[in-house]
């Protein structure tokens, strides 16, 4: 039976998700563990969502080094699937499924966990939103440490673990989108899906990805812009998600919600507005588009009536203000917000 002690550390590690820094967050709920499970090594790892690699969140005894080339070594032994496919978190000690070897009598546990004077562990795999995000492992010296109990205890827990490991919610912000935008993390290393999302269209077109990627260049906040999608136009915003986890580290947050051109714009109209917002005249406009200045002239007096402003100054305000833009990547270092 827990005892008080251990419930009201699991409680503390449940509201740890509230912290913005997850590392830290991450740190101290190895700590409450240690004040409420016996252990004199523990680790908290994320998976990479991109390479599948084991990525250390936080240690006590471990160091991030180790604990990855422990874990790279572990995923491929049968344990590994044990502990995946079992609901309580096996140990050592209680390693009791009757399927294949027991681990105290395998490779691993003589190899590497009995030279580093650990006699029992308990490992746990940690799943968010339906996706296995990471592991958490627990070594004591002392044998017999992990009992039913004490596996119950981590895998109450367990859950408040995977939302501290898990690299995607952090950068994907959603509190500000709506329920039925496309949303995408976007970085270096590739696209990451959010969870209950679709994956945006937009990152297919590529004439898009030069945007982005001047985007990302810039250091900016946010970006907001139209784009056609597929035959439909989409309100596109680029979101820059600063994170302190290395795996997500600069992603942007790509967000796509199908939309009709605002004011009734034209395609062409938007082209004009938006190098008008650029500070460009008509006679630039008209070189750029290759347009007469008159045919210029003519969408600048239509757009203006269209969106019910009285000037190429107000309108300019306006493009910006609300994202009336179809910019290139060239243009965004006067649109995108710092």
């Amino acid at each position: 039976m827990l005892s008080h002690h251990q419930v009201a550390a699991a409680t503390r590690i449940g509201m740890l998700t509230r912290e913005p820094d997850t590392v830290s967050a991450g740190a101290e709920a190895l700590r409450e563990l240690a004040r409420a499970l016996p252990l004199d090594a523990a680790t908290l790892l994320a998976i990479d969502p991109f390479t599948g690699d084991h990525v250390q969140v936080a240690g006590i005894g471990y160091t991030a080094e180790r604990s990855q080339a422990l874990a790279a070594e572990f995923v491929a032994t049968p344990w590994y699937r044990n502990v995946v496919h079992q609901e309580l978190p096996p140990s050592i000690s209680e390693d009791t499924d009757g399927v294949g070897p027991r681990f105290r009598h395998g490779w691993f546990y003589a190899e590497r966990v009995r030279p580093a004077g650990f006699r029992d562990g308990v490992t746990g795999a940690l799943r968010h939103h339906g996706r296995l995000v990471g592991l958490v492992h627990l070594s004591t010296e002392n044998a017999g440490a992990y009992d039913t109990d004490a596996r119950r205890l981590l895998a109450s827990v367990m859950p408040a673990l995977a939302a501290l490991a898990d690299p995607v919610p952090q950068a994907a912000d959603l509190n500000d989108v709506a329920e039925a935008s496309a949303t995408s993390l976007v970085t270096d290393g590739g696209v990451i899906d959010v969870p209950g999302r679709d994956r945006v269209r937009v990152l297919r077109d590529e004439a898009f990805r030069p945007l982005l990627r001047a985007f990302a260049d810039t250091g900016g906040r946010r970006l907001r812009l139209l784009w056609p999608v597929e035959g439909g136009w989409h309100r596109v915003t680029l979101h820059r998600k600063q994170s302190v986890r290395s795996l997500v580290a600069d992603a942007v947050l790509v967000v796509e919600t199908p939309t009709e051109l605002p004011y009734g714009l034209s395609p062409r109209e938007l082209e004009v507005l938006t190098r008008a917002a650029l500070g460009q005249t008509n006679q630039a406009i008209a070189q750029a588009l290759f347009l007469s200045p008159r045919t210029v002239h003519t969408h600048v007096e239509h757009l203006l009536r269209k969106t019910g402003v009285a000037s190429r100054a107000e309108a300019t305000a306006l493009a910006v203000r609300d994202g009336l833009l179809r910019p290139a990547p060239d243009h965004l270092a006067r649109f995108v917000e710092r």
